[in-house]
């Protein structure tokens, strides 16, 4: 199995950058290597309020792990490009698509979201959780993905407000700072009459982290329109 890598690539990078790519990608390969399933599979609730009220088209998914999101989407209609660094779990969400029947409306591709992008726009572009333990420039790659939502289409971002419950048992240490929604915002600098801004706020909702723990988890989402209108169908 192949995994397009897409068209938006940076420059040749130099030796400290190739060696950031390695460290990021060896990682996330480590991670998802160690067992064979991190995730619940079940779609994110804010995701599935958002998605349901909007006509399903085309949907893009940053950093999109086991497919749990994007797999969910395609079975209500959407077409996705779902992207993360990891071969070994884009392996896995391909093979959980194929089982539920909707392989054929998901595109797979690898990149490394610190040196390309996925090319094209999107109705739906959806960053959950996009954090990293190793060097990841996140408000770069959160622009990036507000550049890739269509006309009228919808930018959802989620993140954690604050460390998950069961983080001395993952990858994120409890004293990293969590952006807030206004921090988020502020980094993308959406301009006014280009956008709408339709949530900034944080959340509380019960969750099962990866080693099957529960646990009350605090998200940060942001969701914004961009203004325009749509291609008609």
């Amino acid at each position: 199995m192949t995994y397009d890598h897409g068209a938006h690539r940076r420059s040749d990078a130099p030796d400290s950058e190739l060696q950031g790519v390695l460290e990021s990608a060896r990682h996330w390969e480590d991670f998802y290597g160690q067992q064979e399933l991190r995730w619940s599979g079940r779609p994110n609730p804010v995701l599935v309020d958002v998605a349901t009220r909007r006509l399903p088209r085309t949907a893009l998914d940053v950093g999109c792990g086991e497919g749990g999101d994007a797999i969910w989407l395609a079975q209500r209609g959407w077409h996705v490009t779902a992207v993360d660094i990891s071969t070994t779990v884009l392996a896995r969400a391909a093979a959980t698509a194929e089982r539920a029947g909707v392989g054929a409306r998901i595109d797979w591709q690898r990149h490394d979201l610190a040196r390309t992008f996925p090319a094209g726009s999107y109705d739906l572009v959806s960053a959950q959780y996009l954090h990293s333990p190793v060097e990841f420039p996140r408000e770069d790659v959160l622009r990036a993905a507000a550049r890739a939502v269509a006309p009228a289409g919808l930018l959802l971002i989620i993140g954690h407000a604050a460390a998950p419950p069961w983080a001395e048992h993952h990858h994120h240490e409890p004293d990293v700072h969590f952006a807030t929604p206004d921090e988020v915002l502020e980094s993308l600098a959406l301009l006014p009459a280009q956008w709408r801004i339709d949530a900034a706020e944080t959340s509380v909702r019960q969750a099962t982290g990866p080693d099957g723990r529960a646990g009350m988890l605090s998200d940060s989402v942001v969701a914004a329109t961009r203004l325009g209108m749509t291609a008609p169908d």
